[in-house]
């Protein structure tokens, strides 16, 4: 039985500000998105903004710490968990990374990566937030790496936590591409070669 309109809670004002702030920061930039702005986004007074926000500083930490909850969830529930091998895994996680990449850039790119492209020398809390997204994202990816290295035994000398890090780079590299070029090609084609980058890296053997 579905519920009655009056049974569906609308959602308040503070969330349908963080939903704006991670569309209009991502089109427009952290800099370039005024109050005004997030608030006509938001369908919201100044009066709402300040009743749950200090300032727009806030907000975007909110924005940060809302992102990564969001994508934990996602990444967290999806059906590339299931595989026994955890090359399978990461090679799943990779391939998910490259079904995302669609809509426009702003649509696909990094809310985290976004900011700090422009408040890493200007604003510490920010800088540390959007930090914390990428960083917390990558250790989702670290147990994976580890029973990888144990089971395949790559020889070279890095560690799980350097890895999944550089997961990270290479996809915050290729927004950046992308956003170079408008073209969303240019992180299809990133991911692509980290997949291979995997592969090559834990040579996999065919199996009899």
């Amino acid at each position: 039985m579905s519920p009655s309109t009056s049974e569906v809670k609308a959602p308040s004002s503070r969330a349908k500000l963080i939903d704006a702030a991670l569309t209009e920061i991502r089109v427009r930039g952290y800099n370039a998105t005024t109050l005004d702005d997030l608030c006509a986004a938001a369908g919201v007074t100044k009066g709402a903004f300040f009743h749950h926000f200090k300032s727009k500083e806030d907000l975007a930490v909110a924005a940060a710490d809302y992102w990564t909850e969001m994508s934990g969830e996602l990444f967290g529930q999806a059906s590339y968990h299931r595989h026994a091998d955890p090359l399978d895994r990461l090679l799943g996680y990779i391939d998910l990374r490259a079904q995302l990449i669609r809509g426009t850039t702003a649509e696909f790119t990094c809310l985290a990566g976004t900011m700090t492209q422009e408040i890493f020398q200007t604003n510490p809390r920010i800088r540390k937030a959007c930090f914390d997204s990428i960083a917390g994202h990558a250790e989702q990816l670290e147990d994976d790496i580890a029973a990888a290295i144990d089971l395949y035994r790559p020889g070279a000398g890095f560690t799980a936590k350097s890895l999944a890090l550089h997961t990270q780079a290479v996809l915050q590299g290729a927004f950046i591409l992308a956003k170079a070029k408008d073209d969303p090609g240019a992180v299809i084609d990133s991911i692509a070669h980290l997949r291979r980058y995997f592969e090559l890296l834990f040579d996999r053997k065919p199996r009899g």
